[in-house]
């Protein structure tokens, strides 16, 4: 008999109950889903509108202060129990690699989270859009101009820093997991958050609030914000969340801890 994993037993324990939930009230789940981008939504908002006032200030320091407030977004998730696709990833791969739901019931449970992320993603961008600090921006400041980078870049590009970006994500989330101090968590969750917000990885999720976000604060006019650009950027992003997410972190663990070694996690 394998050494039962502590890790993974509370991985099987979350994935039994996204099963619960999805099963017993569809529409609270996709509600839990839809929260999800509102938290992200909020944190995009309020890193984006420090960045452009901390670039006034010293030009670079607003990467740095919207990779630290962006950062928080994960913690109000995790801590809320809101449903994010890109953690999704690790636990669907994990449930079915594992025998705790069949592949079906995974893609149902993964791809409703990611539709209603979406839906809150596009709801949350356009009221944000009409509150006073994305009104009257000027057409060069740091968020349009990030916004139109994320949408200039090539399609290896997008997948390798969507790889590296749910790593980061999901490294988060496990390390949450086997921490007991919630002051520990807060600060692991933020620390390593801010690698992939401060080095501009690709995040299909954090994307939909933030594209949403610049498309209504700006009236529709961020240079090569179009609909190909858009969808490529988030097909990209995706599918290198997924290898990121699932494969490396979701399927690497499990099999590492699919052992006879008492070398678990």
């Amino acid at each position: 008999m394998n050494p039962v994993s502590p890790l993974f037993s509370k991985i099987d324990t979350s994935i039994e109950k996204k099963v619960d939930l999805i099963q017993g009230s569809y529409f609270r789940y996709a509600v839990r889903a839809i929260l999800a981008c509102l938290f992200l939504g909020l944190g995009t908002a309020v890193a984006f509108a420090i960045a452009m006032k901390g670039e006034h200030i010293v030009p670079g320091l607003g990467k740095m202060l919207y990779a630290f407030m962006f950062s928080w977004s994960l913690v109000m998730i995790l801590y809320l129990n809101a449903e994010l696709g890109t953690s999704n990833m690790l636990y669907m791969t994990v449930g079915v690699y594992r025998k705790r739901l069949n592949f079906g019931l995974a893609t149902k449970i993964l791809f409703t989270c990611i539709l209603f992320n979406l839906i809150g993603g596009l709801v949350v961008g356009f009221l944000i859009a009409q509150t006073g600090p994305f009104q009257g921006l000027e057409p060069d400041n740091f968020f349009f101009t990030s916004i139109t980078g994320k949408l200039e870049k090539s399609t290896m590009q997008i997948l390798i820093e969507a790889m590296f970006a749910n790593i980061v994500v999901n490294t988060a989330v496990l390390i949450s997991m086997r921490m007991k101090d919630d002051a520990g968590k807060v600060a692991a969750i933020i620390f390593i958050i801010f690698i992939f917000a401060f080095l501009g990885y690709e995040h299909v999720i954090a994307n939909f609030p933030a594209f949403s976000l610049a498309y209504f604060a700006s009236g529709g006019a961020i240079e090569g914000m179009t609909t190909g650009a858009v969808l490529h950027n988030l097909i990209c992003a995706l599918i290198g969340n997924y290898i990121g997410g699932g494969l490396v972190m979701g399927l690497g663990f499990a099999w590492l801890n699919n052992s006879k070694s008492i070398y678990v996690d």
